[in-house]
C-alpha cells in the first residue's frame, strides 16, 4: 500500500527555495528518486505565500520508508533544513484507489 508524505516548509527571506535549490542541485533530490521504493518526490511553491514550499514525497510502502530515514542522505537532509532555518508541517497518507463515485469529477 503506497503511503504518501507532504512536508510543508517555510522560511524567510526566500530560504525554503534556495533549501530546495542546494537539495537539488547537490544530487539529493537525484539520489532519493532512485532508492528503491521511491514512487514520488517533488517540490511545489505555494501561489499564496511564496516562502512555503511543499515536498510531495511517495513510497511503495512503510519499510522503503524507514530503509530512506535510516540512510546517510537523512544527515544531509537534516542539515540543509537546519541551514536554511526551515520549520515544517506534515501530513501523512495511505493511498487508496478512486471511489467509483468519485470517477465522474476527476478529468483525466
Amino acid at each position: 500500500m503506497a503511503i504518501t508524505v507532504n512536508l510543508k516548509y517555510k522560511g524567510k527571506n526566500g530560504s525554503a527555495r534556495k533549501f530546495v535549490d542546494e537539495m537539488i542541485s547537490s544530487g539529493t533530490v537525484d539520489a532519493i528518486r532512485e532508492e528503491k521504493g521511491n514512487m514520488k518526490y517533488e517540490y511545489y511553491q505555494s501561489i499564496e505565500d511564496p516562502e512555503i514550499i511543499i515536498l510531495i514525497d511517495s513510497w511503495e510502502n512503510q519499510e522503503a520508508i524507514d530503509v530512506h530515514h535510516a540512510s546517510p542522505m537523512m544527515k544531509t537532509i537534516a542539515n540543509l533544513r537546519e541551514k536554511y532555518d526551515l520549520h515544517m508541517d506534515v501530513e501523512r497518507f495511505i493511498n487508496a484507489d478512486t471511489f467509483e463515485s468519485d470517477r465522474h469529477f476527476i478529468r483525466k
